[in-house]
């Protein structure tokens, strides 16, 4: 994945430390953010899905970004171990397979950043209007729903653009699409820009409520005061680690266009910023659930409730047994 050009013609090489630096990262990164992304993915999910009947309206929003988290998490040894540099790739960007990963990755960042979004909006909607039949569990599954069928279908869209780049021009069907800076464009644009442009608008409707100290009916406002903190917790984190990754495409489309070639330490540095960006990208596989864990009160009652149906009891030692059985008799 991490990759520098061979030289710069005068023999050396062109980014001579940056594919030291993002291997480092990355092994960090599978050692101990990979088995935390996929461990703590997996509870969030199976916690929320054997107390459904508890769930509330971020908590579905919540389940569908784990999902994703774990579909992250899952490619990275893909993605990170794929050091063409060394000889060693085990998938080639441009073979059938790590089109097949782009396609996932790019289905699941979708999810991720509408899923965001839309928490934010349903949130604005609950506190703004609490007897509205609109931000609850049964219109949030559904939207998710939705929300993975247009992932499919808009990365699948960007995925034929990328195949046509790399197909031969006698291909009819491919000749006006043999463009794989279009394919970022699309990804740019339906999964960073309309988000964030949604994020912003919500996020200025509830500091307006905030300012009024009310809602809109005079209601009490009916979700949990801990889903403000972890509103904007989550929000601050996910844009804040898919922001870079969105820059460099789109900073990748911009320098296409222009046509301009670039000398060796430019060409380095954004090779290292591009790679930085994926990275963190790669991060919110685990910091999401980090922070559902640490801001969700009702997140350990789950938890035990799992280890109950799972037939997990807490084991007690004898001198605890001994203690029971004297404080019985």
């Amino acid at each position: 994945m991490w990759v520098c050009d061979p030289s710069n013609g005068t023999g050396q090489p062109l980014c001579p430390d940056a594919p030291l630096v993002l291997s480092t990262l990355s092994l960090l990164y599978l050692l101990l953010g990979l088995p935390i992304g996929l461990g703590c993915n997996a509870l969030l999910v199976l916690a929320n899905l054997c107390a459904s009947s508890a769930m509330t309206m971020p908590d579905v929003y919540f389940v569908n970004m784990a999902i994703a988290g774990l579909v992250i998490s899952a490619l990275a040894p893909a993605q990170l171990l794929g050091l063409a540099g060394w000889g060693w790739a085990l998938w080639s960007p441009s073979s059938e397979a790590g089109l097949a990963l782009l396609a996932l990755f790019n289905v699941s960042s979708l999810v991720t950043m509408y899923c965001a979004a839309l928490l934010s909006l349903d949130y604005y909607i609950a506190r703004a209007l609490p007897r509205a039949p609109t931000a609850s569990v049964h219109n949030a599954r559904h939207v998710c729903g939705f929300v993975w069928g247009s992932a499919l279908l808009t990365s699948f869209s960007s995925l034929l653009f990328h195949i046509c780049s790399r197909v031969s021009s006698s291909a009819s069907e491919c000749a006006e699409l043999q463009s794989a800076q279009a394919a970022d464009a699309i990804m740019v644009l339906i999964g960073y820009a309309v988000p964030a442009v949604a994020v912003l608008y919500a996020l200025m409707r509830i500091l307006r409520l905030q300012r009024e100290a009310m809602t809109l009916d005079g209601d009490v406002d009916r979700l949990d005061p801990s889903a403000h903190n972890l509103l904007m917790a989550t929000l601050g984190t996910q844009f804040g680690l898919w922001t870079p990754y969105y820059l460099g495409l789109m900073g990748h489309v911009l320098l296409a266009w222009q046509g301009r070639p670039l000398d060796g330490r430019s060409l380095g540095a954004l090779q290292l910023a591009r790679g930085l960006s994926q990275l963190l990208a790669f991060c919110s596989g685990f910091v999401l659930p980090l922070l559902y864990r640490s801001f969700n009160e009702s997140f350990p009652g789950k938890v035990r409730r799992l280890r109950k149906q799972l037939g997990c009891r807490p084991r007690h030692s004898p001198q605890d047994q001994g203690g029971v059985q004297q404080v019985v008799t």
